[in-house]
């Protein structure tokens, strides 16, 4: 790992910064090599490791990160010009809930922003995926929590479990797309969209 990204994993374990786990991050890295994704929508960008890890593996894939917290988009930019990828990472600081993408079709899309708001990402997004596209969650265990609630003693977090848990019956019920699920990391989603029949 480049020196770069560790002062970047240094930092967000300095100042508190959730990023993605190592175990979820290549299996995403490994996902897109194997699919030949070129076009990544993430959702969260944090201060930026996840999406340097993407648009580090070719200089042909492109990654849009959208923020909500100003702080952290602008930490995220200035380590996209240190790792001289500011021309293949487009930083947009918004609201992903009412950021309006337009006509923009992304093969891979990364949920990795606020648990609680994952289902309606998921449905506000579909337009934006491409054809044989994914959408990829982070975060379905929780920390142990999806799957046994009483981990936690916290009214907040178990409102929040609660959630994730809600969101995984969405994905596992959806009429629309097919969802595998992995245990790496803190649990990961594959969610593509079913194939019909063209008769």
């Amino acid at each position: 790992m480049n020196t770069n990204l560790l002062s970047i994993k240094a930092y967000a374990n300095r100042e508190a910064v959730p990023i993605m786990q190592d175990e979820g991050c290549d299996f995403i890295c490994d996902y897109i090599k194997e699919h030949n994704v070129k076009t990544v929508l993430e959702i969260g960008t944090a201060i930026g490791y996840s999406s340097i890890r993407f648009a580090g593996l070719s200089p042909d894939i492109h990654v849009t990160t959208i923020e909500l917290d100003i702080d952290r988009h602008i930490k995220a930019v200035e380590n996209f010009k240190n790792c001289g990828l500011e021309n293949q990472i487009t930083a947009i600081h918004d609201d992903a809930l009412t950021h309006d993408f337009g006509d923009s079709k992304f093969d891979l899309i990364f949920i990795d922003a606020a648990k609680a708001q994952y289902t309606k990402f998921f449905e506000k997004y579909k337009v934006n995926l491409s054809e044989y596209g994914v959408f990829i969650s982070d975060n379905l265990s929780f920390h142990g929590m999806v799957d046994d609630l009483s981990l936690t003693h916290n009214y907040s977090t178990k409102k929040l479990v609660k959630k994730i848990q809600k969101y995984v019956e969405f994905l596992k019920t959806n009429e629309e797309f097919d969802t595998e699920f992995f245990e790496v990391g803190d649990r990961i989603g594959v969610s593509r969209r079913k194939l019909t029949i063209k008769t």
